[in-house]
Order: C-alpha cells, then sequence, then structure tokens
C-alpha cells in the first residue's frame, strides 16, 4: 500500500521498475533547469507567492509581478496588513484577480492563526484560503522538504507518455505521481519533472530532443500520445479576446488609477453592450474586488 499524505490510500502494481526513468532524470535535472527566481528560493511566502500567480498563467509573465509584489509585500505581515486595494494594484499585469483576493486572504490567515509563519506541511497549508492540492504541495515541497508529489498539466504529460503510455485518471495520476518519487530530494525531483513537461512532454511533444526519451515508454512502444486524455492534464484556456474576463481586467486596470462612474466605465470597457457592462461590474463587485462609494465604483479597501 502507498500512503498519499494523509487522505488517499492505492494499492500499487509493484511490477513497474522506474529506476531508469529516475536515474535518467537526475542525470539530466541540472542541464533542462529553467533560471526562474523563485527555484531554490528560501523564503516560504516568495514561494507561495509564486505558485499562486502561476495558476493558469504562463511562467514568463510572473517573473516582473513576482518581484514587484515581493518588493511591496516582502511578508505575509506585510500583505495582510496592507488593504486590498493595494493588493490589487501590486497585482497589475496578471489576470484572474479573486487569486489576488485569495492571496491576501491567506496573508491574513497567516498573520492571525500561524503567527505570521507561514505553514510548514501540505495539510496546513490546504487551510489557506485559495491553496488547492498542486499549491500545498508545491510549497511544502520546494521550502520544506516534505514528500509529496507535485501535479500538474506538466507532470500529467510526463507521467502519461514516459511511465504509463496510457490515459491516466485523475486518481491515478496522483498515485502514480507518488510512486515514481524517489526516497530524497524529492524538492529537485519534482522540479526536475515540472522542467521536462514545462520544455520537452509539451501538448506537441519534443521527442527528438528529450533527454529521457530513452525512458520513455511512449517513446519505446508506440502507440496514440496518452496525454491529451489523461484527467491530469488540464482542458485549455477559454478565448481570452472579447472574454469578460478582458473586460474584467480593463475594469480593474481602470480604477487602479481612480475611481471611476458608472458611465465612466462603461466607456473605457470599450463594450457597446451595456446589459454584459453591467454584469462585468456586478460580478467584480460580488466577488469583492471593487466597492461602490456613492457614484464612483474603487477598487475594494477589505
Amino acid at each position: 500500500m502507498l500512503q498519499l499524505g494523509a487522505a488517499l490510500t492505492v494499492t500499487t502494481s509493484g511490477g513497474n521498475d522506474y529506476a531508469p526513468f529516475r536515474r535518467a532524470l537526475r542525470r539530466c535535472a541540472t542541464s533542462i533547469g529553467r533560471p526562474l527566481p523563485w527555484v531554490g528560493h528560501r523564503d516560504p511566502w516568495a514561494v507561495l507567492v509564486s505558485e499562486v500567480m502561476l495558476q493558469q498563467t504562463q511562467t514568463s509573465r510572473v517573473e516582473e509581478p513576482w518581484q514587484r509584489f515581493l518588493t511591496a509585500f516582502p511578508t505575509p505581515q506585510a500583505c495582510a496588513d496592507a488593504p486590498l486595494a493595494a493588493v490589487l494594484r501590486a497585482w497589475a499585469g496578471l489576470g484572474y484577480h479573486r487569486r489576488a483576493r485569495a492571496l491576501h486572504d491567506a496573508a491574513r490567515v497567516i498573520r492571525d492563526q500561524f503567527n505570521g509563519v507561514v505553514p510548514h506541511n501540505a495539510a496546513q497549508l490546504r487551510l489557506l484560503p485559495g491553496v488547492g492540492e498542486y499549491t500545498a504541495h508545491a510549497v511544502a515541497s520546494f521550502s520544506f522538504g516534505e514528500r509529496v508529489a507535485v501535479l500538474d498539466t506538466n507532470v500529467g504529460r510526463v507521467l502519461a507518455r514516459a511511465l504509463a503510455n496510457r490515459s491516466l485518471s485523475r486518481t491515478e495520476a496522483r498515485a502514480l505521481a507518488y510512486e515514481v518519487l524517489p526516497r530524497d530530494h524529492v524538492a529537485e525531483f519534482n522540479q526536475a519533472m515540472l522542467d521536462l513537461g514545462a520544455q520537452f512532454c509539451r501538448a506537441k511533444p519534443q521527442c527528438v530532443e528529450c533527454p529521457v526519451a530513452q525512458s520513455c515508454r511512449w517513446h519505446r512502444d508506440g502507440g496514440r500520445d496518452p496525454a491529451p486524455t489523461s484527467a491530469a492534464v488540464s482542458r485549455p484556456q477559454s478565448r481570452f479576446q472579447g472574454s469578460d474576463r478582458q473586460l474584467r481586467g480593463r475594469a480593474l486596470a481602470a480604477l487602479r488609477d481612480a475611481p471611476r462612474t458608472k458611465r465612466e466605465l462603461h466607456q473605457l470597457l470599450e463594450s457597446e453592450d451595456g446589459m454584459r457592462n453591467d454584469s462585468v461590474i456586478a460580478g467584480l463587485l460580488s466577488d469583492g474586488l471593487v466597492e461602490r462609494k456613492g457614484s464612483r465604483f474603487r477598487l475594494a479597501e477589505s
């Protein structure tokens, strides 16, 4: 039996030998490592901020906002004590602003319930607002060395292709992610899995250049690509251009500069659909990102 954290237990086959794959990945880990500023960072708050920012966002878009955010809020206490409006301003350049509110709420929980110290294990990290299994495991592994698997879209493709050569359910992918973990240096292994998936085992795989191709079951045995139908691989994001997400971003960008009336927001949204504009503004109010004072809207303070 293989223990998955404290919650899930599965029976492993016992017949699979993942040692060749582990050795191949460890040999190339340094050469495929991406020079990301949060990799190897010793401050768990900095790692938590990076993981929240990376949710549904390309890595290249995160580096500058991450550095700017940590300059403004170098500790959970600093973030928790700041008004939400200041956090939303520091979030400029990133979408999905509800993540900024969740991070602000998480900082307050860290301040109020954990004495300003980021929780040291995945189970406690899951208690923070906006922190799901992946984020909790990433912070627990990379900051504290906890032996937990880090499973995202990139890793899901590696598991389906290199280790299973078949489509995996989410439960199967999670179990396999734990089964392949080495006994030590887990953080380095998890990072190498992420780097491999991001650069070689992509949606359009780069098998010719892949440094672990000789240890990959799909490369060796052939067949249809198992990754696209695996539950561990997320579906493509909806189109951004012309979406409500784009209009929400425009509204928040306008409100970062100054409070606005509804008429001004309608003009700045650049959409001729008044009912849709009203719906976007109502959604921002409902999400607690915007508040109304008299006839003007502004970024929420708390």
